[in-house]
């Protein structure tokens, strides 16, 4: 009984710490699809309430909650898994859609990059006032591997994902058009990917690795003047 009240209070404890920046992460992610969709000239998305920092505007009670609870209590944490509710994009709407469609989904991944950078500076500006309560570090910490986690999924070159937007981008026709029609397997497809950890080793480790340092040098010289 000891052990199972121990276990249940580890997944309230990474629940807590994760809620926030979960939360801000696919809000985020979401919104700025929308707001580049209606900078470009598709309003779909603000037509229908999307373009939003409501978070219970993007959160799909299945798939945001129901799906990563279960993966992480079933798996010990080892394998997560959700989403949120895609913004809805009419590509035909865009100005010039072949390109629009490029930065309409870059966007998101854009607005991830952003959030880790902010998660990064909180983390330092707890260091530097000396806060002591480990919670908040580690929800800093959160912020910052989970949004990095959102920005190199999203941009695996496969549709629906970002990232095979953009490769649909700037394809030359040809090629954009065969890989579109991979887009209604393309779940299927990803979801084999991560099973098999394909994704996971040989895409997100490196992009993630890759990215940790690019944010380290963006706020080098940050670090070098309070030193």
């Amino acid at each position: 009984m000891n052990d199972f009240i121990q276990t249940f209070g580890v997944y309230l404890h990474t629940i807590a710490v994760y809620a926030l920046p979960v939360l801000f992460a696919i809000t985020l992610h979401e919104a700025a699809h929308a707001y580049a969709a209606k900078f470009f000239g598709d309003t779909t998305a603000y037509s229908q309430g999307r373009m939003s920092m409501d978070p219970f505007k993007h959160i799909d009670p299945f798939g945001t909650i129901l799906i990563p609870v279960i993966l992480y209590v079933a798996t010990s944490g080892a394998f997560l898994f959700g989403y949120a509710k895609p913004v809805p994009v009419n590509f035909g709407q865009l100005r010039r859609p072949k390109r629009d469609m490029a930065w309409v989904a870059l966007a998101g991944p854009g607005a991830n990059f952003l959030m880790a950078l902010i998660w990064l500076l909180l983390a330092i500006a707890l260091q530097v006032m000396n806060v002591q309560e480990p919670f908040f570090h580690l929800m800093a910490q959160a912020g910052i591997s989970t949004n990095l986690v959102i920005f190199a999924f999203n941009l695996f070159p496969i549709p629906p994902l970002d990232g095979g937007r953009i490769m649909i981008s700037v394809l030359p026709h040809k090629y954009a058009y065969k890989l579109a029609r991979i887009e209604p397997y393309g779940f299927f497809i990803v979801m084999a990917l991560v099973m098999l950890r394909i994704i996971n080793d040989w895409w997100m480790r490196p992009l993630m690795l890759v990215t940790g340092k690019v944010l380290q040098l963006i706020i080098w010289p940050l670090l070098a003047l309070l030193q």
